[in-house]
């Protein structure tokens, strides 16, 4: 399998408030590398502070880091010609549309896939499919609400659940019950 993680942090309501972004990438069913960048986002020096609350990333955390058009082609290149998977991918994926609308910049062509919907297909008894708890589940320590600690864990549940869904290269996906949830950002 090779697909790239991807996490944000906002600041605000506002979807294109990202102050943070992780990325995981994922090349033959291997994490190979994660990356986080701080973010100033469109709303700076206002965040929520409801968002604060949740990922504890101050104004003056972001006070000195790039916009989101200055770091996005290094996160391009990561991405390149990967699946996209996020876990809850409608929020990560409307954050990186609002980004790309609010910088005036072209939206590339990315297949992307939810992680709760996989790890639904694959777990299909558990309870609850947030992140925190399916980490719970499979025994993983992380940093919540941090972006490249939540993509790293996105990515390790990922392989987790196409392990136990049988899928062991990306081709497999068209074929299998997962290729409905499959959506262009």
């Amino acid at each position: 399998m090779d697909f790239c993680a991807i996490d944000f942090e906002t600041a605000t309501h506002e979807k294109s408030s990202a102050c943070e972004m992780g990325i995981c990438v994922v090349q033959d069913s291997k994490i190979v590398e994660t990356k986080t960048w701080l973010i100033k986002p469109p709303s700076f020096p206002y965040f929520s502070k409801f968002n604060i609350a949740v990922h504890g990333i101050q104004p003056e955390d972001v006070q000195d880091a790039p916009t989101f058009d200055e770091i996005w082609y290094e996160a391009q290149d990561m991405m390149y010609g990967s699946l996209m998977i996020a876990h809850n991918a409608g929020f990560d994926a409307s954050v990186l549309r609002g980004c790309f609308e609010h910088y005036g910049m072209f939206a590339p062509n990315i297949n992307y896939l939810c992680s709760i919907q996989l790890a639904k297909k694959s777990w299909n008894y558990l309870p609850k499919y947030g992140l925190k708890p399916l980490a719970d589940y499979h025994q993983i320590q992380f940093n919540h609400h941090r972006a490249g600690a939540d993509a790293e864990v996105c990515a390790k549940i990922s392989l987790l659940a196409f392990e136990k869904l049988f899928i062991t290269r990306n081709e497999e996906i068209n074929d299998s019950v997962l290729k409905k949830y499959i959506k262009k950002l």
